[in-house]
């Protein structure tokens, strides 16, 4: 008898861990359920998309799209700063909900479950104005830098961009766009790619100092991306956004620091 009870108690046990390791996935693809929280994983050194601003709070385009989002659904926002490497080991560990911080959605499709696009986007180069760079042909033999994981990078990683990457001296990767363009006021590096946005903010009051090249490298779009599977929660993010462009919400935001109206929902 003791024998018999002591094989319930583990096959019990083993009927439990079961369970729970089942459950994994399933927290991951109904974060939707039952939650107060709506936590977003942005890079806080990523204006005007997600930066700390002069009062010391977070703030940005995403940043404040997010937040309306959030009060919306009835949610909490919980800003949470990640290293951008680092953003698919947070979205599948369950600390953040989704990435929503001018994340592009085109190479990835298949890797996450996706919003609509927002917003169109393209990646540019940034050089000093008396640096004599005037077109990508130009960056022959020179020292360029982006940020580790961005599109940036993986465009001009990709076969397209062969060539031109080849003809570098060098193509250097840092964590921050911050410290890319610290790199290149110094002389470290002779130019920058990175998003145009992020450019047109970065030079923004400077542009006697620096300039954006005409010709762009690669073209995209910004989307929301949740743990692939997550349709719950991407639903009620999609319907929210609907939701602000209606009403003029989406056009408001952005006027505010871009502008004009970015949003491409609905076209």
């Amino acid at each position: 008898m003791k024998k018999f009870m002591a094989l319930l108690l583990v096959a019990g046990m083993t009927l439990s861990l079961t369970a729970c390791g089942g459950s994994t996935d399933t927290a991951k693809t109904d974060q939707a359920d039952g939650k107060d929280t709506f936590t977003v994983g942005f890079d806080q050194d990523f204006p005007p998309f997600g930066y700390v601003g002069d009062d010391g709070e977070f703030t940005g385009f995403d940043i404040e799209m997010a937040t309306e989002c959030a009060a919306r659904m009835g949610k909490k926002i919980v800003l949470q700063p990640i290293d951008w490497d680092a953003k698919d080991m947070e979205l599948e560990a369950g600390t953040i909900d989704c990435i929503w911080n001018g994340f592009t959605m085109n190479g990835r499709e298949d890797q996450y479950t996706w919003t609509d696009p927002y917003m169109d986007n393209s990646q540019v180069v940034v050089v000093k104005k008396d640096s004599g760079i005037n077109t990508l042909a130009d960056l022959a033999g020179k020292v360029v830098e982006v940020q580790k994981e961005s599109a940036a990078e993986t465009a001009l990683n990709d076969e397209e961009h062969a060539d031109l990457t080849a003809s570098f001296a060098q193509l250097l990767s840092v964590g921050e766009y911050n410290t890319a363009f610290m790199d290149l006021e110094s002389g470290a590096v002779d130019a920058v790619a990175i998003d145009i946005g992020v450019a047109q903010f970065q030079i923004e009051g400077k542009e006697d100092q620096y300039q954006i090249l005409d010709e762009t490298i690669s073209s995209e779009q910004y989307a929301v991306g949740f743990f692939l599977g997550n349709t719950a929660l991407r639903d009620e993010v999609q319907s929210t956004l609907s939701e602000m462009v209606e009403d003029g919400t989406f056009a408001e935001i952005s006027n505010k620091y871009f502008g004009y109206d970015v949003c491409t929902l609905g076209k």
